[in-house]
């Protein structure tokens, strides 16, 4: 139930305005302009009480504002006279019974070419990045031995598993999602695809973790996002976990509860969840965001890292403290000794030898 924000007067006391809109930047910014940006909203929006979400995107905006509607027109004013961007489209602009955003001045999603960060990934690990269109072949015909060969010749180049992760196996998965969203590819070529690429994490092999680490016999759960399909990443989580001496466990639970209850019972020094590595996943933020808090609260003297991946962040469109969490693993290798590091930080331990 809603009604538009001219019809205020007839709606109960409490209830809030809500605008929805879209619009073109004139200059596309740069990340550290969009941050910048971010910032002065966040500071406005506290001292207006409007909460939000920005998303920006090739050059696109798309925001959400909410919040007493005497605010809310006042700072819509600024935004429709700004001249950075143009073409602004309100898409909605109700009256609405509650927030949606209510634990954020501002979220802010964001997805930049990255041409400094990437053009360095794919300068490191170009021999890898030019074998992706082979793996996604292999893949969607099923040749899972053909994909162990390549992994195990690969290996045999020189490439480690950190890398075979980050500019092979990764990459590949984030080009089934692109396909899929083109309309490329069926939902059968993105679910068999990626249960591909699940079969050849396991061929990776990894480097050896330093004694002193496997010596502290951490324990972490390794879950997908409640209701969330896709489980590569937690997939090859679990291998490198176990290669590193970790107790592991894993839950693919239907529903916030049932992850809970694992919690409760295993009581993990941390946790990973893992949203899809193939598909951007904007709309699973708030839900992830819930999810962390009552994790926290279910196992307050015990959880001390939690950590979350997945597409949406390996491509830095959201961060780890948008949905509260204490790390955003950008890929899954490394994990290990990321999440051992603040662990001990957060723990106050000395640092082992």
């Amino acid at each position: 139930m809603s009604q538009q924000i001219g019809t205020m007067s007839a709606d109960p006391v409490n209830w809030i305005g809500s605008i929805t809109y879209r619009s073109r930047a004139y200059n596309k910014p740069s990340a550290s302009e969009i941050h910048e940006l971010a910032s002065k909203a966040r500071a406005r929006n506290h001292r207006a009480s409007l909460t939000g979400m920005l998303l920006y995107e090739d050059g696109r905006y798309l925001q959400t504002l909410e919040g007493p509607p005497a605010s809310l027109k006042n700072i819509w004013t600024s935004i429709s006279q700004d001249t950075r961007h143009g073409d602004i489209e309100i898409l909605t602009e109700h009256i609405v019974p509650e927030r949606l955003f209510s634990g954020w001045d501002l979220l802010v999603c964001n997805r930049f070419d990255q041409t400094n960060e990437n053009s360095l990934l794919a300068k490191a690990g170009q021999g890898l990045v030019q074998k992706v269109p082979i793996v996604i072949d292999l893949a969607l015909n099923g040749d899972d031995i053909g994909l162990n060969r390549l992994i195990a010749a690969l290996a045999e180049e020189g490439w480690n598993g950190d890398s075979l992760i980050t500019h092979l196996i990764e990459p590949a998965a984030r080009a089934f999602g692109d396909a899929w969203m083109a309309d490329d590819c069926t939902e059968l070529d993105l679910t068999m695809g990626l249960s591909m690429l699940q079969l050849a994490g396991h061929a990776v092999r990894h480097s050896p973790t330093p004694d002193a680490i496997r010596q502290m016999k951490y324990s972490i759960l390794l879950a997908t996002a409640p209701g969330e399909p896709h489980m590569l990443g937690t997939s090859m989580l679990a291998d490198l976990f176990t290669d590193a001496g970790w107790h592991v466990d894993m839950a693919f639970p239907g529903s916030n509860e049932a992850l809970m209850n694992q919690i409760g019972t295993q009581q993990p020094d941390a946790m990973d969840i893992g949203i899809s590595e193939a598909l951007p996943r904007h709309n699973s933020l708030i839900k992830l965001r819930e999810t962390i808090l009552k994790s926290r609260e279910r196992s307050p003297d015990h959880l001390t890292v939690v950590s979350v991946g997945g597409r949406m962040f390996a491509e830095a469109a959201a961060t780890a403290e948008s949905v509260g969490a204490d790390h955003a693993r950008k890929t899954v290798a490394g994990s290990t000794l990321e999440i051992a590091e603040l662990i001990r930080v957060k723990r106050q331990l000395p640092r082992p030898d």
